[in-house]
């Protein structure tokens, strides 16, 4: 690197500072080239048709094979597949297919990405089918190690949209009005419920559905056809985390057929049977005193736990844990019921079991401000699902490469990116190609 003139120096600085994501730049860069003279000392370089996938992005190209991932799609599919999955891990990826074309330098015109995501015959239930053979694979295999539980957390969120107007021509498809318990108010979008596969250290987004309320299907329909994508005999335990919503007795009923357990947030006012009294969890916590509870610590919070065994209303034989924050008073309102179908469990670790439900929450909160899964402006509904299906394949590919977590993963990406733009402005430097020519292939001409 001595050798490199301080003139491509500044330019290394330049982009570095300027812009975070170079890859394809890089690696169409050369290719382009071609028409230049070539002399006995020149590198050779490669027709831009043919074996770019693997020359443009090795990491992704290589990890169709380190991930297990036996595609049989075609050449074309994972090309766009690529150039898609390297844009969206882009530092500055806004959603767009401009952006797409843009951050992954794609050869082709643009509107062929319009033409992958709406009409394009690939399969992306094949595509998820084996990510998700792989996922369990691993999960499965780390949990094993250290002899820990499997983890299955259901959740759903909002892909908020703007309300088109009566007269908009072409809107959104599938986009209806939901709730969201963010805002407390409707908002207009997409409602997708999402299940995620992890264990104590790593996790994985696993599978989703499109709530759609013309369908007829609600979201415990979705969840517990979620639920059926986990194929295979898992020889870990596994409890499937669930929020106040989801709890209801058809799928509860899924998850013990399937040898899961489940613990989940109860509503207060789910009904409870002591003694074969009916009675309202929050009315039966009124005859609780403080000498009745016992002080359990989970994390940084401590709290105060009475421990009910019995029938439920749907369950006959199950735990409650009433909670309450150890610095709250013993109030209905600040009332916390925590269910368990696994009576063998301590209180301590059913609320730590608990405590990881959140990292279903954590990756909405990365995949939308880092991966934009609400930011797409594709209209056909079968394009929206393959936006978020591409989303879910740069999630995994990202926390693979990390192996810890998809901001980790990210961070690791662009870190990568930054390094191949020194690289390569290195080597066009050795290849004598003047700056100019290298200024407008890298864009800031």
């Amino acid at each position: 690197m001595d050798s490199l003139p301080p003139v491509l120096w500044m330019l290394v600085i330049t982009i570095i500072a300027g812009r975070e994501s170079f890859l394809h730049d890089i690696c169409f860069f050369l290719p382009r080239f071609a028409w230049w003279p070539r002399r006995a000392s020149r590198t050779k370089v490669r027709n831009p048709r043919r074996g770019i996938i693997p020359e443009c992005h090795p990491q992704i190209f290589y990890s169709h094979f380190t991930l297990g991932l036996t595609l049989q799609l075609s050449k074309p599919v994972i090309k766009h597949l690529i150039h898609i999955v390297d844009a969206l891990t882009t530092k500055g990826f806004s959603g767009t297919l401009t952006d797409i074309h843009h951050w992954s330098f794609h050869p082709n015109h643009r509107t062929t990405l319009s033409h992958f995501f709406t009409k394009s015959p690939w399969n992306e239930e094949r595509l998820l089918g084996k990510l998700q053979e792989w996922i369990l694979s691993q999960v499965e295999r780390l949990a094993k190690r250290k002899n820990q539980p499997l983890f299955v957390s259901i959740d759903d969120t909002i892909c908020q949209k703007t309300k088109p107007s009566s007269r908009a021509a072409h809107a959104i498809q599938g986009c209806d009005w939901h709730y969201s318990h963010k805002d407390h108010q409707l908002v207009w979008g997409h409602s997708l419920v999402w299940l995620m596969v992890h264990t104590f250290t790593q996790a994985f987004p696993f599978a989703f559905r499109l709530y759609d309320k013309k369908a007829g299907r609600s979201k415990i329909d979705l969840a517990m056809e979620l639920l059926s994508s986990i194929k295979g005999k898992l020889t870990q335990p596994v409890y499937v985390l669930m929020d106040s919503w989801y709890p209801s007795k058809m799928l509860i009923e899924a998850c013990l057929k399937k040898g899961f357990h489940v613990i989940a947030m109860l509503k207060t006012n789910r009904i409870l049977y002591p003694k074969g009294i009916a009675v309202q969890a929050k009315q039966f916590a009124r005859y609780i005193e403080p000498k009745d509870t016992r002080l359990v610590t989970v994390g940084q919070e401590r709290y105060r736990v009475y421990r009910y065994e019995g029938a439920i209303h749907g369950l006959d034989d199950a735990v409650v844990l009433l909670a309450w924050k150890a610095d709250q008073p013993m109030t209905p309102e600040h009332l916390h019921c925590v269910l368990s179908t696994d009576r063998e469990l301590g209180d301590e670790d059913i609320l730590r079991y608990y405590a990881q439900r959140w990292t279903i929450e954590c990756f909405f909160r990365q995949a939308k401000d880092q991966l934009k899964l609400d930011g797409y402006r594709v209209r056909h509904v079968r394009a929206v699902k393959r936006y978020w299906a591409v989303v879910l394949l740069a999630s995994v590919y990202s926390i693979a490469e990390s192996r810890q977590n998809l901001s980790a993963g990210l961070e690791l990406l662009r870190s990568r990116k930054d390094h191949s733009v020194v690289e390569f402005i290195y080597d066009a430097a050795k290849q004598g190609i003047p700056i100019d020519v290298i200024k407008k292939q890298l864009r800031i001409a």
